[in-house]
């Protein structure tokens, strides 16, 4: 039997493969056959059509000398897969090891994927993706299979406190941008936003009046205010036109995303700077205030502000009276408004002057009482000569204002303190609050003006003094304090004496000092100016004046005789009377 390159195809007459083809005929079929083969590349996306499908694998042909297996899970997402359908696919092996096209629908789809998104990039095309999940500082958008990140400022032109609400929900976005090395693509959704609010922003401005009325969306609030978009604009909302009433924070009365309805106030020629309005949308207060309101009517209200010089009542919303602290109390003496008010008390007040043109009102509290000055029984109760117990209210200069009751209150001038001591201000006998026992001096109804006195509840001791320190007399004294002039001596009795410079000279011709107690002759004693003054000089040195006196007094022994003992018996019963003077100085003293 001869072999088969012995075989001789063109004398073979038996019917079948090739039959009656020439080797030229063959090579040429061969060729056109080649032709309907497609030539494909790895690596690369092309479409097939699903020829068949079976339990693993769904069969695709290319057109390729074979067809490939692709597996059956890469097309979960196409529930209703059918033959002849045209799909994507990548090729990763014209052949492997078994001689088989690889196909993958999955790198397919990813490959497809990114180009859409450089395309995205570079045209600036809006795709729409669906939000996964929340995750650091933004959101992950899965666009055409691939994970993007949406930063949280890239969300919406306002800032965004709850990010879950937008996961499970699709959004259009943009590609901002792509970072190859790690295959990471950032995408913002407040460009779109953006782009809408220039033409609304647009619009607004070029619309914008004063008094125009808008809807807008409260973005952001501030102590001082409300900022409110307007679509693409801000605005501010001052807290002072929020409300006709008084508000300490807009947070009272708003809340952060209300729609709100609000008035252009103003705005500057850039209108960069729009001023809102919401109470203007509703008539002032003062416009519905009752006709029978005048001058004399009592008023109810709540305390809404405490200020230094006084208190507002607000009367309703927007409505607001001014009760000066005078006239909270009949008192001459102003104190602070808080000593009769505070924030949120609910009182009766008088109206004192009434202006709804310029929408001001006073109010006062103690016209609600009756005038103590006015009362029938002031003339006797506070007669001259009357004995009263007052509470320090003031002190000054030249003296300190006692209150004897309410809105009455009177005068101690500071020389009228003490007979004895030398105060210079009222502070170093007496502090405020404290009480203090007083006689009237003086009373004048018509100028409301009361003078009262505390030395006088006492007989002025200089009387007695100035039997027991007359002129010549000796007495141990101790030096207090020196001075240029002189010294400050303390007398017996708490009394206080002056020694000139050259009047403290002592014998060994050496100048005292303070703390010594020496000695002191009385030189000059001045019961209206309750003056002692004396000289510790005198004591060894004496006198001329004093020398003149002794020998006047020498030339009538008998009337000296006659008058001694009833001298001697008088300056024993002023003692007695000192004593007792002393006595009951030492039990004041005690009690402060």
């Amino acid at each position: 039997m001869p072999n088969n390159e012995d075989f001789n195809w063109d004398k073979y007459e038996t019917k079948g493969f090739g039959e009656g083809y020439t080797k030229a005929e063959r090579a040429e079929m061969e060729k056109l056959y080649d032709k309907t083969l497609n030539e494909i590349t790895e690596k690369e996306v092309i479409t097939g059509t699903v020829v068949g499908i079976n339990d693993k694998d769904v069969i695709i042909n290319i057109g390729f000398k074979s067809d490939g297996l692709v597996p059956l899970s890469e097309f979960r997402d196409l529930e209703n897969l059918k033959i002849g359908d045209e799909v994507d696919l990548f090729i990763e092996e014209q052949e492997n090891a078994l001689g088989q096209l690889v196909l993958s629908r999955k790198k397919a789809k990813m490959v497809k994927a990114w180009q859409l998104i450089e395309d995205a990039l570079e045209f600036d095309n809006v795709i729409e993706g669906l939000v996964k999940r929340r995750t650091k500082g933004g959101l992950i958008v899965d666009i055409y299979g691939v994970e993007a990140f949406l930063p949280g400022s890239q969300i919406d032109v306002k800032p965004i406190r709850d990010f879950d609400i937008y996961v499970g929900k699709k959004m259009e976005v943009k590609v901002v941008k792509i970072n190859h090395a790690n295959d990471n693509v950032v995408v913002s959704h407040k460009v779109l936003i953006e782009k809408d609010l220039e033409k609304q922003k647009a619009e607004i401005l070029n619309n914008l009046e004063k008094g125009q009325v808008l809807e807008g969306v409260i973005k952001n609030m501030t102590n001082f205010g409300v900022f409110i978009d307007l679509g693409g604009v801000d605005g501010l909302l001052h807290i002072t036109d929020i409300s006709w009433g008084r508000i300490n924070h807009p947070e009272e009365v708003l809340n952060l995303d209300d729609k709100v309805q609000i008035v252009v106030l103003d705005f500057d020629d850039d209108k960069k700077r729009i001023s809102l309005g919401m109470k203007q949308l509703t008539p002032h207060p003062w416009d519905s205030l009752s006709a029978t309101l005048e001058v004399g009517s009592k008023v109810e209200g709540k305390i809404v502000n405490v200020a230094d010089y006084g208190a507002f009542l607000e009367l309703a919303p927007g409505v607001e009276g001014l009760i000066h602290v005078s006239e909270m109390s009949w008192s001459q003496h102003l104190r602070n408004p808080a000593d009769f008010v505070k924030v949120g008390d609910e009182i009766v007040a008088v109206v004192l002057t009434l202006d709804k043109d310029d929408r001001k009102m006073s109010l006062g509290i103690k016209q609600l009482t009756e005038d103590p000055w006015t009362k029938a029984e002031m003339g006797s109760k506070y007669a001259v000569g009357t004995k009263h117990k007052g509470i320090v209210r003031n002190l000054t200069n030249f003296g300190l204002f006692l209150e004897l009751e309410e809105g009455i209150d009177g005068l101690v001038h500071v020389s009228d303190l003490s007979w004895t001591k030398k105060i210079k201000h009222p502070s170093e006998f007496v502090k405020v609050s404290e009480e203090l026992d007083v006689v009237v001096l003086e009373l004048d109804l018509d100028n409301r003006r009361l003078a009262l006195g505390h030395k006088q509840l006492e007989e002025n001791p200089w009387d007695t003094f100035e039997s027991v320190f007359p002129v010549g007399s000796d007495h141990k004294c101790t030096i207090i304090s020196k001075n240029d002039k002189g010294a400050i001596l303390e007398l017996p009795y708490g009394l206080e004496g002056f020694a000139t410079t050259k009047n403290l000279e002592k014998e060994d011709g050496t100048q005292a000092e303070a703390g010594e107690a020496l000695d002191f002759k009385v030189i000059e004693f001045s019961k209206d100016d309750k003056r002692i003054v004396l000289s510790h000089t005198a004591t060894f040195k004496e006198d001329a004046s004093l020398k003149g006196k002794k020998a006047a007094g020498k030339k009538k022994p008998a009337a000296t005789e006659t008058a001694t003992p009833a001298a001697e018996k008088s300056t024993l019963g002023d003692l007695d009377a000192l004593s007792a003077l002393k006595e009951k100085m030492d039990e004041e003293a005690n009690k402060k």
